[in-house]
């Protein structure tokens, strides 16, 4: 459990009933059930990529017994890394396997999505040259946990593409983001220590505090506007999360750093899921 970081699964969650709920209204006979299996696929995913981090940050030397978040397993020699390897692999294949039976269902062009989820998962600090290290990771989670997972589970519902559904992959995606500069702001001392050159260590410290704030009030922005976009869609529902919006950005701008950043955290895989959900009632209510 420690090693799946069940307080990381809101960013799979809330992209799949947002999806979901863009798929409200767009005619008769929605096959539903997918629903449960993009679920199954953004979690596999989420969980694998979970212990992916580990088992290659941890070989790398990352993560030891200096670091200032929770621990983790091969790092801090809680698990061994062929096992922590395993969990990842069985992750994955769970994902696979459920991505193979929305394939099988709504197209096969599903299996190119797939095989790039699949990539990215283990490229952002696995591999020999891995994007998480050269500070490409907030892209690819706005990429994946956004725009893909988003609009994603709307075209297993639909089989279509759905503008409504891509426009609010945008404030899901920027909600998931901020989650990953927060935990690289707290993380910057000890990834400059081992030459991770994430995000936050190429921009510093200031600025990627500003940069988690911004992410979050665009992101409300961006879903305010889809009320605007489209006529009649409840989206600004998703402002029931700027209280746990204000609640995680206030440790930031007041400086706070190493485990004081914890907390915020896990304000804002609060705030993602209270957002997400919002949002996606909003637009199921007046699909």
């Amino acid at each position: 459990m420690a090693g799946a970081r069940v307080r990381t699964l809101a960013v799979a969650v809330a992209p799949v009933a947002v999806g979901a709920a863009a798929a409200v209204g767009a005619g008769p006979g929605v096959p539903w059930w997918r629903a449960g299996l993009a679920l199954v696929v953004a979690l596999g995913l989420q969980v694998g990529v979970n212990f992916a981090n580990d088992y290659s940050d941890g070989v790398r030397g990352a993560d030891g017994a200096d670091r200032t978040g929770p621990a983790r397993l091969v790092g801090s020699g809680l698990a061994a890394p062929r096992l922590v390897k395993r969990a990842a692999a069985l992750s994955f294949a769970a994902a696979a396997a459920a991505g193979l039976a929305l394939a099988a269902a709504a197209g096969w062009e599903l299996l190119a999505v797939g095989v790039l989820c699949l990539l990215a998962g283990w490229g952002y600090t696995g591999g020999p040259a891995p994007y998480g290290y050269l500070g490409l990771g907030e892209l690819f989670v706005f990429a994946f946990f956004g725009l893909v997972a988003t609009a994603g589970t709307t075209y297993v519902l639909v089989e279509r593409v759905e503008p409504l559904a891509v426009a609010a992959a945008v404030p899901v995606g920027l909600w998931a983001t901020a989650l990953l500069v927060a935990n690289n702001l707290r993380d910057i001392p000890g990834d400059a220590a081992i030459g991770k050159r994430t995000l936050a260590v190429r921009i510093g410290d200031r600025a990627s505090r500003w940069l988690y704030v911004a992410l979050l009030a665009v992101g409300y922005g961006a879903a305010a506007s889809i009320s605007l976009l489209f006529e009649g869609r409840a989206a600004w529902a998703a402002l029931a999360g700027v209280p746990f919006a204000v609640a995680a950005a206030r440790p930031v701008l007041a400086g706070a750093s190493g485990p004081a950043l914890v907390p915020t955290l896990a304000a804002t895989g609060r705030l993602q899921l209270v957002s997400g959900l919002g949002l996606a009632a909003g637009l199921a209510i007046t699909g």
